[in-house]
């Protein structure tokens, strides 16, 4: 007869529980940077299928040659490019249906799509400050969540249940970005889908889909690469950070596979923040 110890160590197939071996994903916002990170580590963690979709074909269609050209994806995986604006339902609805000539459900959505807008307080305009931002970066996450609800639910079970992971920002927590490179219309969205990821949590867990975010704090993008230098630069950022860096490609990608995988069957409406415990020790560090 097994002892109690014997049977609290048995845990279920644990050398495979970060495996996404046969998922299929799907990557808003997938062309570049946290995107196109965490493409890469869904596709090298065993998805199948991992669609990319963004704005510009162009770079769609770099991003999907260079994740096809992974030596360390699984030789029956591939990357699929679908270009589309997230910003407006029709384009997003016609993104499903041309995911849906590919796959009959989907496992994995990371709403990722997002853009941002710096000014002056004085100086913010309704179009491009603001209508703009909202429109990319809440309407269109929540949209696109709907959207392909039909493909996520299509396979789901309470045993496996499929995950979607919304980008936010420690912008969307903490004070964002003030003075020349003010980003009000991008903090107040992040801290919107941030909670709509609490809301969906609680409305879609039934339908057997776990809604997580994730809010990064700086990693070197096309998007954030001037805030930082006007933030002082890369060097000044990691000595103000208790780990000593930003943010690194590995890390967003093992966050989404992790939000992605077994491991996080349990978790459901939180939130885990990329930023090194920047927010948390925001006083300035005394170097021993």
């Amino acid at each position: 007869m097994a002892s109690e110890a014997q049977a609290d160590v048995q845990l279920h197939d644990f050398k495979n529980i970060f495996s996404l071996e046969g998922k299929v994903a799907v990557v808003s916002g997938g062309s570049r940077g946290l995107g196109l990170h965490a493409a890469s580590g869904l596709l090298q963690a065993g998805c199948t299928k991992v669609f990319i979709t963004s704005r510009k074909a162009s770079a769609c269609a770099e991003a999907v040659a260079a994740l096809n050209a992974l030596p360390t994806k699984p030789p029956n995986a591939r990357a699929y490019s679908i270009p589309a604006d997230s910003s407006k339902v029709s384009e997003i609805e016609r993104l499903v249906r041309e995911v849906s000539k590919l796959t009959d459900h989907v496992d994995i959505l990371f709403a990722n799509a997002g853009a941002t807008w710096g000014a002056y307080f004085d100086q913010v305009d309704e179009k491009n400050g603001w209508d703009r931002v909202m429109d990319l970066n809440v309407k269109g996450v929540f949209f696109t969540i709907q959207k392909f609800a039909p493909l996520l639910t299509k396979r789901a079970t309470t045993a496996s249940p499929s995950r979607v992971i919304v980008t936010g920002s420690v912008a969307g927590i903490a004070v964002g970005s003030l003075g020349a490179s003010a980003a009000y219309s991008y903090a107040a969205s992040k801290a919107a889908v941030l909670h709509l990821v609490r809301n969906l949590a609680v409305e879609l867990g039934p339908r057997h889909i776990l809604v997580n975010g994730i809010a990064p704090g700086f990693f070197p993008s096309k998007m954030a690469n001037v805030l930082m230098e006007r933030s002082g630069g890369v060097e000044a950022l990691e000595r103000a950070n208790p780990n000593g860096r930003v943010g690194r490609p590995e890390d967003v990608a093992a966050a989404v596979v992790f939000l992605s995988s077994r491991a996080a069957g349990h978790v459901n409406g939180d939130t885990i923040v990329l930023d090194g415990g920047k927010m948390l020790g925001s006083a300035r560090l005394e170097r021993l």
